[in-house]
C-alpha cells in the first residue's frame, strides 16, 4: 500500500458518504423509507431504481477501497462515477418519484467530489499528469 495523501483520504471520506446516501436512495427505491414532499410521505416501488442504486452502492464501496488503498485508477473511475452519478441523480429529479430535496444532498456531495477532483493536488497525488 502507498502513503495516503490528505486529498486521497478526503476522497475517500466523501466516496463512504456517497455510498451510504445511494443505500438511503435505494432503500426509498425498494419502498423501506419514504419519499419526504414537505409534510406528505410517500412510499414507493420502483424496479428501475432499485436497480440503479443497487449498482451505486456497490460502486461506490469498490471506489472507497480503490481511493483507501491509493489505486492509480481510483481517481478517473472517481471522475466518471460522480459524473453517471449526477446525471442519475438529475433524471430522478425530472421523474415523477423523487423531488430536488431527496436528492439534493446526494447532488451535492457529488459536485463536491468531482471539483475536487479536478483540483491540480488531487489529480499530482494520483499522479495525472497536469494539462
Amino acid at each position: 500500500m502507498k502513503h495516503r495523501p490528505f486529498p486521497v483520504t478526503i476522497l475517500a471520506v466523501l466516496a463512504g458518504i456517497a455510498a451510504v446516501l445511494a443505500v438511503f436512495h435505494f432503500l426509498q427505491a425498494l419502498g423501506i423509507l419514504p419519499y419526504v414532499i414537505g409534510p406528505v410521505s410517500i412510499r414507493d416501488f420502483n424496479l428501475w431504481y432499485v436497480i440503479m442504486w443497487g449498482l451505486m452502492v456497490w460502486v461506490w464501496a469498490w471506489l472507497f477501497r480503490m481511493l483507501w488503498n491509493v489505486e492509480s485508477s481510483g481517481w478517473m473511475f472517481l471522475v466518471i462515477i460522480s459524473i453517471f452519478n449526477l446525471i442519475l441523480d438529475f433524471f430522478a429529479v425530472l421523474g415523477a418519484s423523487t423531488t430536488f430535496p431527496d436528492v439534493g444532498l446526494s447532488l451535492i456531495v457529488n459536485a463536491v467530489i468531482l471539483g475536487y477532483c479536478m483540483l491540480p493536488s488531487t489529480k499530482a497525488a494520483f499522479g495525472v499528469p497536469q494539462a
